[in-house]
């Protein structure tokens, strides 16, 4: 079912801003915008929590890597 409320516009500086009602309140503290005709669209930006949450919404990589360890001494090799 589709919520609606009035909401105002006001200035904020050089930008025009909207107050919106407490029962429509976004989470986070970004969202993205964008216009569709003459209806503009707000959507939160879900920000991942921690690095796990990061990792999991990474695609995996599908391609090789390459051998850095080519021309390196060997461990054994090396005097600290």
């Amino acid at each position: 079912m589709l919520k609606m409320s009035h909401a105002s516009l006001f200035r904020n500086g050089r930008n025009q801003a909207v107050r919106i009602p407490r029962e429509m309140e976004l989470p986070g503290k970004e969202v993205i915008i964008y216009r569709e005709g003459i209806k503009l669209i707000i959507e939160p930006i879900d920000t991942p929590k921690n690095l796990i949450e990061v990792l999991e919404g990474m695609a995996p990589i599908d391609e090789e890597l390459p051998n850095v360890d080519i021309g390196l001494l060997t461990l054994d090799d090396i005097r600290l």
